[in-house]
């Protein structure tokens, strides 16, 4: 087994595509739009299946916000210089909610962003 893709409820299906290929870097693999169905998918990741796992972003229409809950935490991205992308992604119009910075309790260095529908992604440096 393996992990195939993570999926998110987004509020603007082409704001989240911007976001997760302008901002952070990644590719639009593929859509789908279900109108019968009354949704639409976008697949975005910096490589298609087999090679990485993808976001699935899933637009219902007519529901422009969720409730997030208390049970979500993030995403995770490697980064090579979390302080660096930080300043990228600022200057892409994305929300830097943390910077770079070494976890508490340990050396590794982390920051954190927030997509447009306030998804939390954790930007690991390795």
């Amino acid at each position: 087994m393996r992990i195939l893709h993570t999926m998110l409820r987004v509020g603007d299906l082409q704001r989240s595509i911007d976001f997760y290929t302008r901002v952070l870097g990644m590719a639009l693999l593929r859509t789908t739009d279900r109108p019968d169905q009354k949704y639409s998918l976008a697949f975005v990741g910096y490589a298609s299946n087999p090679e990485q796992a993808e976001i699935e972003l899933t637009y219902n229409y007519g529901v422009e916000k969720y409730e997030l809950g208390s049970a979500y935490g993030h995403i995770a991205l490697q980064v090579e210089d979390a302080a660096a992308a930080c300043a990228r992604i600022k200057a892409a119009g994305g929300t830097v909610t943390r910077e770079a910075g070494p976890v508490k309790g340990g050396s590794t260095v982390i920051a954190f962003v927030q997509d447009p529908d306030g998804y939390k992604i954790e930007l690991i440096q390795r």
